[in-house]
C-alpha cells in the first residue's frame, strides 16, 4: 500500500493482508544495495509474504514469494493517482489490524481492472459507492427512501440519506439534481461485483456527473479525503483545461 524511509537504511511498509487487514512491516537494511526482499516491496505488487505478524506495533517479514507488480498502473501516473485513492479509502475506513474480509478481493480485482486498461474512474466509484457502508454511510440506493418506488424518476437526497423519487422532489429543494443515467450508475455500482466486469463504457459528461455527486456525498456525508484525492481533483482541472480537438 505505501512505503516511507525509516532510520538511516530501514524502510517501514504497510500492507493490505488477506488475514489480519493492514500491517506495518519493519524491514531493515532495506534501502542497502543487494537487499533481496526488494522486488516484493514495490508500490503496487501482489505476493505471498512471509513473517511475524505482530498484534501491536511493527511487524517484520522473512521472505516474499510469487511477487507481482501491477506495471502499467506502476509506469502511468493517472492509474497510479486511482490506485493510491483507492487505497486511501481503505486505509481510512479501517483501523490497522483489522480483518477487511471481502474488501481484500474486492481492492485486489480493482487493481487488476485498472492494470488492464479498463476505466480507473469507473472502478474508483464502484469503490467509493460500496465502500460508503464502512464509514457509517449506507444510502439507500434500491428505490426511493419514502415509498419505495423505483419507476419513477429518481434523485439523490443528503438530507434523506438516499433516493427520492419525483413525487417526493418537493420535500427537498437541495437535492442533488442528478440525471437518471448518473443514478441509473450509481444504483448499478451499489451492487456491482468487480469479478464479472469485462469493459467499461461511459460518456466523458456522465463521468464528470459521477464525480460531481460523490464528492458532495463524500464530502458531506462521510467527511473523510484521502491524500491521493487533491492530485487526482488537479488532474481532472487540468484535463478540462485542455482544447476541444472537435473544435
Amino acid at each position: 500500500m505505501s512505503r516511507q524511509n525509516y532510520r538511516e537504511s530501514d524502510m517501514l511498509v504497510k500492507i493490505l493482508t488477506d488475514r489480519f487487514g493492514k500491517k506495518m512491516f519493519l524491514l531493515n537494511r532495506a534501502r542497502k544495495p543487494g537487499f533481496t526482499l526488494g522486488a516484493g516491496i514495490l508500490p503496487f505488487t501482489h505476493a505471498d509474504y512471509i513473517g511475524e505478524v505482530r498484534e501491536s506495533g511493527l511487524s517484520y517479514l522473512s521472505a516474499i514469494k510469487n511477487a507481482t507488480q501491477y506495471r502499467q498502473i506502476s509506469d502511468d501516473i493517472t492509474l497510479n493517482a486511482y490506485a493510491a485513492y483507492i487505497f486511501g479509502l481503505i486505509d481510512l475506513a479501517f483501523p490497522d489490524g483489522r480483518p477487511v474480509g471481502f474488501w481484500f478481493n474486492q481492492i485486489k480485482q480493482a487493481l487488476y481492472l485498472i492494470d488492464s486498461g479498463l476505466d480507473p474512474q469507473i472502478i474508483a466509484n464502484v469503490i467509493e459507492v460500496q465502500m460508503l457502508k464502512e464509514y457509517g454511510v449506507e444510502p439507500n440506493w434500491r428505490g426511493c427512501v419514502i415509498d419505495g418506488r423505483a419507476d419513477l424518476p429518481l434523485d439523490f437526497s443528503e438530507s434523506y440519506g438516499g433516493l427520492l423519487c419525483q413525487n417526493h422532489w418537493d420535500k427537498d429543494p437541495h437535492r442533488l439534481h442528478a440525471s437518471p443515467r448518473a443514478i441509473f450508475y450509481l444504483r448499478r455500482f451499489s451492487t456491482l461485483d468487480l469479478n464479472k466486469v469485462e469493459r467499461i463504457n461511459v460518456k466523458p459528461d456522465t463521468k464528470a456527473e459521477l464525480r460531481r455527486i460523490l464528492d458532495v456525498i463524500y464530502t458531506d456525508m462521510v467527511g473523510v479525503t484521502p491524500k491521493a484525492k487533491r492530485f487526482l481533483d488537479q488532474m481532472h482541472q487540468w484535463q478540462d483545461r485542455l482544447p476541444d480537438d472537435s473544435e
